[in-house]
């Protein structure tokens, strides 16, 4: 119990009732040693007694894709929420009524056009655009930064033009299906979106003379947290990158509308970041160029180590709402698009 409690039950020695937390430890402190010892004792004897026989081909497989999905993402994730604690701590709400429109549906291409300029992937933009919506952001013009971030920032570009040599049409087409995209799912969920779909993270301003200490305390628990759902999206990736045949990937790879839709979902399941996405739809050569198209839209904005992040910051609700939306609207910009550019 803590000094100023039992200060505060000796001041009032008429009360025949401690307090709850009289003779008691704080619930953190009983815990988590034993679950770091637990957790330390499971990887000794899981490397003495699993290790020497997890030597098949498809396991080596699958733990080479979850560490490079994890290995890829960790640096971008911390950017991310480093962005997004600084955004709820240095910058005044103020700042966001004067940078964007005041009517949301303005303020929505705005906010997706915004998104060239953070160098970043999908991981890093799912915590800036909770930091947003926390400052007071309209949560469409936050939805349309966070898919158009990742797909139109100067990085992936520059990635998708060396991938695509002598192509700058699929540069093009890149940038404007993935903006298309960003800011019509922002104005959908604008007009059909329910305040109970979408779990709007709120965050108090720190008080005079301690921001770098909450900067720090907001850091850690926005890593934390998006972090084990950035860990379960990778074993769920991993696991369906080893289990689906790649058989089943060159059989439909001449039949236009449905090579659209499997390199579609091959996005969604390969869960590879923006910045290098390009490189592997340019090596899937059976495919049309409109489906590399659709590959590369659907990937920043509909993953499964992205729905995972979503789904731990703005709740399943809005993950069950959002993300089929978002990948129908994908795949219908993919098509327009692929038809007049490519």
């Amino acid at each position: 119990m803590s000094d100023r409690t039992t200060l505060d039950w000796a001041a009032e020695p008429d009360s025949p009732v401690p307090p709850p937390s009289w003779g008691r430890r704080a619930p953190e402190a009983q815990v988590l040693p034993w679950v770091f010892a637990a957790l330390v004792g499971f990887l000794l004897i899981g490397n003495l007694l699993l290790a020497p026989h997890l030597t098949a081909p498809a396991l080596r497989t699958w733990s080479t894709i979850f560490v490079a999905i994890c290995v890829q993402a960790i640096p971008f994730l911390v950017l991310g929420v480093a962005l997004s604690a600084a955004i709820t701590v240095f910058v005044p709400p103020s700042f966001w009524t004067r940078a964007l429109p005041r009517h949301p549906y303005a303020a929505v291409p705005v906010a997706g056009a915004a998104g060239l300029v953070l160098p970043g992937c999908e991981c890093a933009s799912v915590p800036v655009a909770s930091g947003l919506m926390a400052r007071g952001v309209t949560p469409a013009a936050a939805l349309a930064f966070l898919l158009a971030s990742p797909a139109i920032n100067p990085v992936v570009l520059v990635a998708t033009a060396v991938a695509f040599p002598g192509q700058p049409a699929m540069v093009l087409a890149r940038f404007a299906a993935s903006l298309i995209v960003a800011v019509l799912a922002g104005w959908a969920w604008q007009w059909l979106g329910r305040p109970g779909w979408l779990r709007v993270p709120s965050r108090t301003a720190p008080p005079d003379g301690s921001r770098v200490a909450a900067f720090m305390s907001a850091m850690r628990h926005d890593f934390l947290h998006a972090g084990g759902f950035l860990v379960v999206g990778g074993l769920t990736a991993a696991t369906l990158n080893v289990t689906v045949p790649r058989s089943w990937l060159a059989s439909v790879g001449d039949v236009p509308v449905l090579s659209v839709l499997v390199m579609a979902l091959l996005a969604v399941i390969l869960s590879i970041c923006s910045e290098a996405d390009a490189f592997v739809a340019a090596s899937l050569s059976t495919f049309s160029p409109t489906a590399k198209l659709a590959f590369l839209v659907v990937g920043p904005m509909v993953d499964l180590k992205l729905i995972a992040l979503q789904a731990g910051t703005f709740g399943r609700a809005f993950v069950a709402r959002f993300v089929p939306l978002t990948f129908a609207l994908a795949i219908g910009v993919s098509l327009l698009v692929g038809w007049v550019l490519l």
